[in-house]
């Protein structure tokens, strides 16, 4: 059988029966079903407020432990009876699983109740304080304080943990996921047997198993997905690549809508903006090559920035990457989170609406660890010479230009500041500070602009974006850092 929970279930069972029988909190022992449903529904209810769920046992004689069985029309009764009740009399309902499974060569039914995610679970059109919890192998009402405890080991259901497929059997699922570029980017070969790779994607939240089938969720599509348009809930989560010719939307060159999951389809979207983006010609060990105007880990982390950080909540919008004359910009649908500030994005650890997301692409190598993004953004573009990193905040988005290099005589005095801070930033955090030299070296400027670089650390001082590190030190030798340091 292919369903990962049973040899849990299983182990379980063993475990009560050997080597003397006695009571388990995971699992109950029944001989039939029962009549009272207010005691069943109290079990189920308890079961569902365990961690990693429970079981119960039917062909058990409850007393003595001994083995009796279930036959057909036993399991059909069971099975019905114990899924109205966890749909009619438990809040939230409850998701029920059962196998019939040769124990000891005798037919015993068992009925897997998951932990439910939002707790506590109680009966249904009650208060919260109709619950009910496991304990020294019994079922018991929770008290306040333990259902406190539940609360607070609570939480609602992530984005990436919903549904975003009707059930499929598991050779549909692998068929809609592509297995052999996960295997690539995880850097190891992943389960051979149907069963084993099944159990591996439920462990890693990419598929829900329920009875015979799968539901995929929103994780493996917009991961994984050969197609997003397979999925109606992910296909307007596309990413979109538009160019224009000029420095306006008036004339649209030609768009292309990607249509795989996020992580495979990452490297092929890089390779295409690699293509299609200007290039300039440099010389490389005495031989002329063509290398794009942007800088490539630029590319790559303001993009994955982008997938990871936009709020699925927003229908009907999805990553955009547009590309101008003189710059390209990011653009994900979702503002900044409450208490981000503009200013303090480069090198603090980001929060994201999308842990489970953020960590598969951390795992997949497509991003590093967390709060380095921007920072090798910002890096890379002082290497171009590229005027600053703009971040801009929409009505209902958030985006991110880079311009295309520009030499410091043709940047505007807004972006020389602003270059200056992030400038300042990267030395703070780099333990080191922002000198005239440091910021010529960063604008390519030579030892002749030194005043006007001079003038330029004023004015950004006077802007309050950046101050002096010590204040009793000479001018010719001022340092200076980021004014929140």
């Amino acid at each position: 059988m292919s369903k990962h929970w049973i040899a849990q279930g299983i182990a379980s069972l063993n475990s009560s029966l050997e080597p003397v029988p006695h009571e388990v909190n995971e699992l109950d022992w029944k001989v039939a079903v029962s009549d009272n449903k207010e005691r069943l529904t109290e079990h189920l209810i308890a079961f569902a407020n365990y961690p990693n769920g429970g079981y119960l046992a039917y062909g058990i004689v409850d007393a003595s432990a001994r083995l009796v069985g279930v036959d057909q029309a036993e399991v059909e009764e069971i099975i019905l009876r114990l899924a109205n009740l966890g749909r009619d009399a438990v809040e939230p309902p409850l998701i029920l699983d059962h196998a019939v499974v040769e124990f000891h060569n005798v037919p015993i039914l068992l009925i897997y109740v998951r932990e439910h995610l939002h707790k506590p679970a109680h009966r249904r059109g009650k208060s919260i304080e109709e619950t009910w919890i496991r304990s020294g192998g019994t079922t018991r009402k929770a008290s306040r304080a333990e259902i406190g405890s539940l609360m607070l080991n609570s939480h609602a259901p992530r984005w990436e943990e919903l549904r975003a497929s009707s059930m499929l059997p598991a050779s549909e699922v692998l068929v809609r996921i592509d297995l052999a570029t996960i295997s690539k980017l995880l850097q190891r070969p992943l389960p051979d047997e149907e069963s084993e790779l099944m159990r591996w994607l439920t462990d890693e939240n990419m598929v829900v198993p329920e009875g015979v089938g799968y539901y995929m969720t929103n994780l493996a599509g917009i991961t994984a997905a050969r197609e997003l348009a397979q999925f109606d809930t992910l296909s307007r989560k596309r990413i979109r690549v538009i160019r224009y010719r000029g420095k306006n939307k008036v004339d649209t060159t030609d768009e292309m809508i990607g249509n795989k999951g996020y992580a495979i389809g990452f490297e092929g979207l890089i390779g295409y903006l690699k293509r299609i983006l200007p290039h300039s010609e440099v010389i490389k060990q005495s031989l002329r090559e063509e290398v794009s105007v942007y800088p490539e880990i630029a590319l790559r982390e303001l993009i994955a920035n982008a997938l990871i950080h936009q709020d699925f909540n927003v229908t009907g919008a999805g990553p955009t990457i547009e590309i101008y004359d003189d710059r390209i910009t990011f653009t994900n649908p979702g503002t900044l989170l409450p208490g981000k500030r503009l200013d303090r994005l480069i090198g603090t650890t980001p929060e994201s609406r999308n842990e489970l997301l953020a960590s598969k692409f951390r795992m997949y190598r497509i991003c590093e660890e967390r709060g380095t993004g921007f920072q090798k953004v910002v890096t890379s573009i002082e290497l171009f010479g590229m005027p600053p990193v703009l971040f801009t905040p929409l009505e209902n988005a958030f985006q991110v230009t880079l311009y295309a290099p520009r030499q410091f005589a043709d940047m505007t005095q807004a972006e020389r500041i602003e270059a200056c801070y992030q400038h300042a930033v990267l030395q703070f955090l780099s333990s080191q500070t922002l000198t005239n030299t440091t910021l010529r070296t960063r604008f390519k400027v030579s030892e002749r602009q030194r005043n006007q670089i001079t003038n330029l650390i004023a004015d950004a001082v006077q802007a309050n974006r950046i101050k002096r590190k010590d204040t009793t030190s000479g001018n010719k030798f001022a340092e200076y850092v980021p004014y929140w340091a």
